[in-house]
């Protein structure tokens, strides 16, 4: 006779919320009609940009639009990750969106074709549909009943009912566990999944809206199941191919996944899998939905990359390819050639370009306080106008570094709100990159390795003693 093994409880997973650059950003801040407003969702300004990024975004949620690139192309800072995220988050889970850097696939142990083509089939996701056994109702009454001894497994009962029927369930161990995980009480409405015993909440019952419970804002009333408790459900799972790829290649199968040790998968069983997935199609079975790959630093690519994705977009099973770059006509990466953005002609020409453009002075303003309030620093009303200065006269990456710097100047002085002597502090602390090139110009005779002459040096101590670039935001008064 098999031992009793004791299941331990389960307890609550708190999740740390970092802030990252981007971490305000919600969605692309558009109305109904796709007109960008002003300031939403995080995003500030680039109001064309965001209407052609809206365009794109629609045509990706219908599903009816693959094989396609895109470019969001201007000068560093201007918001081009913003606008990429932004349609990440507006997409939702639902989507496939990968997001990688160029450089990547330069560091990954496999070929820069199969680096590639794993981030390609990251992007395309399978939407497979299958029938399932649910219960469905409202919980009545849930009874657990521990153990006087304080060991052994507990038991329960659980009384769920539909506007026609009302059930008395035997609970086990596994289930007494799920119930207590998602804290079901009475007047819940939930589903039990029968082939895999997973409980969902679905909401709080309306019968029950005028209980005096401590209902938050986010509270959910739904009513009360008809019919039956049990009844067949189809369900709809959405994998990406990579993810299939990955589970029939490797010898761990799923484990691949989370080891990341996925190495180099073999054409063959892609190819297997494709005509798996066109069989599945046609049955009816699934639906391709393509996603979207998202390039940062594009120009990094070389020309072997470039020509694989030229070949890539023609393929049935091909994503939406979005490329950001802040290049101007520069080398095209492995060759003597020069082109727009350092992208060949013929990739560019298959291209829908989008520009962004540099951020006014109020722009640049609304965006430091929505940084300020993201990084909980609060930052008075004159410290955020020499802010603004400094980000147009240096750059707003640099302002932004700014906030969390004189963030923690404040707290050693025992302040809550950061104040212009702050703000002047850290810009006296860290150098923008103007003030550095000066620095690195007036001094270049002291630093190793010299190549400026002595001709040159005297050239620039004088630009240096007549320039003064951020200096102006220093004066407010």
């Amino acid at each position: 006779m098999a031992d009793n093994v004791a299941i331990p409880e389960g307890r609550e997973v708190t999740y740390l919320e970092r802030i990252g650059a981007h971490s305000h950003i919600r969605g692309l801040g558009l109305d109904d009609s796709l007109e960008p407003r002003q300031a939403s969702q995080g995003m500030v300004g680039q109001q064309q940009a965001r209407r052609a990024a809206g365009v794109v975004l629609e045509m990706i949620k219908d599903g009816k639009i693959a094989g396609r690139a895109m470019l969001l192309a201007g000068q560093p800072g201007t918001g081009k990750t913003a606008i990429a995220m932004g349609m990440s988050r507006a997409l939702g889970q639902d989507t496939p969106f990968t997001n990688m850097s160029a450089t990547e696939i330069y560091s990954l142990e496999m070929s820069k074709t199969e680096a590639l083509t794993q981030a390609i089939r990251k992007s395309i996701g399978v939407r497979i549909k299958e029938e399932t056994e649910i219960i469905e109702g409202e919980v009545v009454e849930i009874l657990v009943d521990n153990p006087t001894t304080g060991s052994g497994q507990k038991v329960g009962k659980l009384t769920l009912k539909t506007t026609e029927m009302e059930t008395v369930y035997d609970l086990g161990q596994k289930m007494i566990d799920s119930i207590m995980r998602e804290k079901i009480q009475s007047g819940d409405v939930i589903t039990i999944d029968k082939a895999t015993g997973k409980v969902s909440r679905l909401g709080r019952s309306f019968a029950r809206a005028r209980d005096y419970d401590a209902t938050g804002a986010q509270t959910r009333f739904v009513q009360c199941p008809e019919g039956e408790l049990q009844k067949r459900k189809e369900v709809v799972h959405t994998v990406t191919l990579h993810e299939i790829d990955v589970i029939n290649s490797r010898t761990q199968g799923f484990l691949a996944l989370f080891s990341g040790d996925t190495g180099e998968i073999k054409s063959e069983v892609r190819d297997q899998i494709n005509s798996k997935v066109a069989e599945w199609r046609e049955e009816g079975k699934a639906e391709i939905a393509p996603g979207v790959l998202f390039v940062d630093e594009a120009h990094m690519l070389d020309i072997e990359c470039f020509s694989f994705l030229n070949r890539a977009l023609e393929h049935e099973m091909s994503p939406v390819i979005i490329m950001a770059t802040n290049r101007g006509i520069t080398r095209i990466r492995g060759t003597n050639y020069k082109s727009p953005h350092g992208i060949p002609i013929d990739l560019l020409d298959r291209m829908i370009i989008i520009k962004t453009t540099p951020y006014d002075e109020k722009e640049l303003k609304q965006i430091l306080k929505i940084r300020s309030e993201e990084e909980d620093v609060d930052i008075s009303e004159d410290a955020l106008k020499v802010l603004t200065r400094i980000a147009t006269e240096t750059s707003l990456r640099y302002a932004i570094q700014l906030i969390t710097t004189a963030g923690v100047i404040a707290k050693r002085r025992k302040s809550q709100e950061v104040s212009i002597e702050d703000v002047k502090k850290v810009y006296a602390l860290f150098l923008d990159e103007h003030r550095s090139s000066q620095y690195l110009k007036e001094y270049q005779n002291e630093f190793m390795f010299n190549e400026i002459g002595q001709g040159d040096a005297s050239t620039v101590r004088t630009t240096t003693e007549t320039s003064a670039p951020a200096a102006a935001a220093m004066d407010v008064s």
